[in-house]
């Protein structure tokens, strides 16, 4: 297979650059250096050659291939065939492997980074490449099929198709910090080069991680209908804790570039970094959190090699700096406490800690494994532990904004910031916030946002860190609102029927179907405004996805998730040749059956099913299309649409057929539902707030 070469191929030159760099740093050749350019550049094209073939496969249908076959279907709209890319492991590791070679275009280019750094960079490309190798994309499907599965329909939104790219552009990128890190301690631990070049790259890895992190929360909101953007999932969790310390990392940079006797918790904290993001997909794609998660893979063959490619990064990377401890500076890390080194640390350390704790928590299915049964953490343990360290980081980084390096640190203006928490405070209680937590990670979140705006005013703060970290607050604000102040309430609804609350007013219409038999709508109306909650259904008309309605206001939104009802008036018969059997309102009889072979290698099969109501004799034909992993069919109108009727099955001997009895289109769109409604007060500030997070990494790229 061409994808299978190419990937060897650049593993190979994987390899072979990472020798010549490391030959190179050695012998000081420009020469052999000059080689190691053009291997770490053959691999990358080797690379960009697999994916394209990949995606060539994609596009062209090509179902004898496994990956294809689970994941794309020749009706699969174009858009959703592009992100079928990444929607399997074997993908996304491909794509990861893709960004990563990417990145060494340009960090191979003379002078962007050290013999040293390139060496190890090139080793992690080929660490890569073996994980892709294992799990392999381009590998032929055990049986002929002439259609795919198809992307889960869960995933075919435009919010799901980027949210995978953007979080492993920040994977791969926080591997050129890693890469700088190790170099320099290759080189020499005292050197400080290194550090400006790594800054950049990490706040644009953070930013894209942080990014991915956010957009998946917004489809979750968007698209789940469990009312909630953020549910402590174990997956979600293996994205946040690299997140949260590559937080660290670009920090406690801030304090090395000043305080060189930082330099070592520095290295430290981008080796962890780097070794969690590994570890993150280890735990999702190993089959651990098979029943812990939603989003993790089951049943993977994968989990021992990446298990030994995490060794490889943090083992590696811890002795590498044990033995060179002894050349890394030593002295103060700060001069006083009122200063913003001591600041910087002392976030940093916060950051720590949450990671530790979330990542304590996401790894409980693992550890508990180990001694018996696994089991995991509710929600309540992340909210408990996580609470008071937030608080403690807002108030960490308002003074971080008031202080100076050194000893240079102005007298703070007392008023401003107590005035900010008790109109925090008195916000989060008249929104109906009542919790003694909340009430304090809002005063601090509100005195965060202002002390960030006062700072950067001062000339503290540069713009992109007064936006991040405003970003951050206003997050945390709406957090405490839409989740502290929420009202809810579940009932069944009838069509216009109408329920009330806080203030505003929700009214159920019944439900509305596509021409097309692919969708239908619940629909609604707010204060008068038409929502609608839409559930995508199969081609047997089955439910397949369920998105909620949500109505925005000017107060935040009203959440409305509506549950389909148990009793959905369709029922079951299995007919026996000749013979009639009883429905609830007509009879039938299963006469006859012909097949027909398709061009496309499926079977149309068509049975002959005479309907009657005592009087009235009708003829109907439903038909279903038979292929080897199954069959699809749509339900055809009896009586001019008083019911349904749809083939599911014929025996083997065709001496029996099986239909499904469904009410009329319009009796179903009159059924009662029961629906979860819901308030998010102020919602909006939480998107607001994490674009802001995000944007404001991108801006401190540059000084």
């Amino acid at each position: 297979m061409i994808g299978t070469i190419c990937l060897a191929i650049s593993l190979a030159l994987a390899l072979l650059a990472a020798i010549a760099y490391g030959c190179a740093r050695k012998a000081g050749e420009v020469q052999i250096a000059r080689w190691g350019r053009l291997a770490l550049s053959g691999a990358c094209l080797a690379v960009v050659i697999a994916a394209l073939y990949l995606w060539g496969l994609i596009l062209g249908d090509h179902f004898e291939i496994a990956y294809v076959a689970s994941y794309s279907s020749r009706d699969l709209p174009t858009l959703y065939k592009v992100s079928a890319f990444w929607a399997g492991q074997q993908g996304s590791l491909l794509l990861w492997l893709l960004i990563h070679a990417l990145a060494s275009l340009y960090l191979c280019r003379r002078g962007h980074m050290t013999a040293e750094g390139l060496t190890v960079y090139s080793a992690l490309e080929a660490l890569l490449v073996i994980l892709v190798l294992a799990k392999s994309p381009f590998v032929a499907s055990a049986t002929a099929v002439q259609d795919g599965i198809g992307l889960n329909p869960l995933l075919q939104d435009p919010w799901m198709a980027v949210h995978p790219p953007i979080i492993f552009i920040g994977y791969a990128l926080l591997a050129v910090p890693f890469a700088y890190a190790m170099g320099a301690l290759i080189r020499g631990g005292a050197r400080q080069d290194w550090l400006e070049p790594a800054r950049r790259w990490a706040l644009l890895a953070w930013g894209f991680l942080g990014a991915g992190v956010f957009v998946g929360g917004y489809w979750a909101y968007k698209v789940l209908g469990w009312g909630g953007y953020w549910g402590w999932d174990p997956v979600e969790n293996s994205s946040l804790v690299p997140w949260l310390l590559a937080g660290a990392f670009v920090h406690v940079l801030h304090v090395a570039k000043r305080r060189p006797a930082a330099l070592p918790v520095l290295h430290l904290s981008i080796i962890f970094t780097f070794a969690l993001v590994i570890y993150g997909t280890f735990l999702t794609r190993s089959g651990i959190l098979g029943d812990f998660s939603v989003h993790s893979f089951s049943g993977t063959s994968i989990g021992m090699t990446l298990a030994i490619a995490n060794a490889v990064v943090l083992i590696g990377g811890l002795i590498l700096l044990a033995l060179k401890a002894g050349s890394l500076p030593q002295g103060k890390f700060y001069e006083a406490y009122a200063s913003r080194e001591f600041c910087l640390l002392l976030g940093a350390l916060l950051l720590v800690f949450l990671a530790v704790i979330i990542f304590i928590g996401m790894s409980m299915p693992l550890f508990t494994q180990l001694i018996g049964k696994p089991a995991a953490v509710d929600t309540d343990f992340y909210v408990r532990t996580t609470m008071p360290l937030a608080i403690a980081m807002c108030l960490v980084m308002a003074a971080a904004g008031f202080f100076g390096y050194g000893n240079r640190t102005e007298k703070m203006d007392k008023v401003l910031p107590a005035a900010m928490l008790v109109l925090g405070l008195v916000l989060a209680f008249l929104a109906g916030v009542r919790a003694p937590g909340l009430l304090a990670l809002a005063a601090v979140s509100l005195f965060l946002f202002v002390a960030s705006l006062v700072s950067w005013h001062r000339g503290k703060l540069r713009v992109g860190a007064t936006v991040a970290h405003g970003g951050v607050a206003l997050a945390l604000f709406a957090m405490v609102l839409s989740g502290g102040a929420s009202q809810s309430l579940s009932r069944e609804f009838s069509p216009g029927a109408s329920a009330a609350i806080s203030g505003h007013t929700v009214t159920y219409e019944g439900q509305t179907f596509a021409d097309d038999g692919t969708m239908k709508s619940y629909c609604y109306r707010v204060d008068g405004s038409e929502v609608r909650a839409m559930t995508k259904l199969h081609k047997n008309g089955e439910d397949a996805a369920r998105e909620p309605a949500i109505a925005h206001t000017l107060t935040g939104d009203i959440y409305i998730a509506p549950t389909p009802p148990k009793d959905t008036g369709r029922m079951e018969l299995i007919l026996k040749r000749g013979r009639i059997e009883m429905g609830d309102i007509f009879a039938y009889r299963y006469d006859d059956v012909t097949m027909e072979s398709q061009p496309d290698g499926t079977t149309l099969v068509t049975a002959s099913i005479a309907v009657t109501d005592g009087a009235t004799v009708e003829h109907a034909q439903p038909t279903i299309i038979a292929t080897r992993d199954g069959g699809t069919s749509e339900p055809i109108p009896v009586f001019g649409g008083q019911k349904r009727i749809r083939l599911t099955g014929i025996s083997g001997n065709d001496s029996q057929a099986r239909l499904e009895i469904l009410p009329s289109v319009e009796e179903e769109g009159q059924a009662a539902v029961t629906a979860s409604v819901s308030t998010k007060p102020f919602i909006y500030l939480l998107w607001i707030g994490a674009i802001a997070a995000s944007l404001g990494c991108f801006a401190a790229m540059r000084r």
